[in-house]
């Protein structure tokens, strides 16, 4: 990688930035002061340093948000707030996109990374990693639903879901569900809740595969995923 990219997408400024850094000979490779931004380095070997600080390269980033409401799972918007418009600059530097999509009105666990194969990795359906949602659904939830769920709910556009299960917390006027699924159509869960006659009040992801929502963010706050996790995530690859 040539040394200006490194320095630039640490967050060490624009290319032109950089450049001055560069001329003001603040940057050393192995303690070598170096002027010349097109200098290749091995992020695995050389030891950048900017003023005597060391320059420790990261390639990616995973970071776990729980997703408030009123906010969308995009990049950029010209209208509407993104998940991204929550990050700090130094997180934003990198560049990272929403791991699958949540509704803007829907909450909870949102993965966001650089990492392109992971983000195919876990939203293809081929793989089949489950997603956990609770919500509260408007009617009576009952153990015909589950049966229904069960077979894969019909939806409004005529395509079969697969089999999904649907778990009862509380049932009345107002039920408390939680179910998992391992697709990602369209406002799914909504549509298969619809399909029986009801509606999805609220809705919050918990769960992607063994990735669980971490209780103690709060909405709209995230954190980068620990060992334990990072490594789950790599294993789907």
């Amino acid at each position: 990688m040539r040394l200006d990219k490194l320095l630039a997408n640490m967050g060490y400024g624009s290319r032109k930035e950089v450049k001055t850094i560069l001329k003001k000979k603040q940057v050393t490779v192995n303690d070598v002061i170096v002027k010349d931004g097109s200098k290749h380095i091995d992020t695995n070997q050389d030891m950048v340093k900017v003023d005597g600080n060391k320059v420790n390269y990261q390639k990616y980033i995973y970071l776990m948000m729980n997703k408030p409401s009123g906010v969308i799972s995009a990049t950029t918007d010209q209208r509407e707030k993104t998940v991204i418009d929550l990050l700090t600059d130094e997180y934003r530097l990198f560049q990272p996109f929403p791991v699958g999509r949540l509704d803007k009105d829907t909450e909870g666990l949102l993965l966001l990374t650089n990492d392109g194969e992971l983000g195919h990795r876990l939203t293809s359906p081929n793989k089949e990693v489950g997603k956990t949602y609770f919500a509260r659904i408007k009617g009576k939830v009952t153990s015909v639903d589950v049966d229904k769920f069960k077979q894969g709910i019909i939806l409004d556009d005529g395509y079969q879901s697969k089999p999904a299960e649907l778990n009862i917390l509380q049932t009345g006027d107002i039920s408390e569900i939680e179910v998992t699924i391992t697709e990602g159509k369209f406002h799914q869960v909504k549509r298969m809740f619809e399909a029986t006659g009801k509606k999805v009040n609220y809705l919050k992801r918990l769960r992607m595969g063994r990735l669980e929502l971490d209780d103690s963010l709060d909405v709209g706050e995230y954190r980068e995923l620990n060992k334990e996790e990072l490594t789950y995530c790599q294993s789907l690859k």
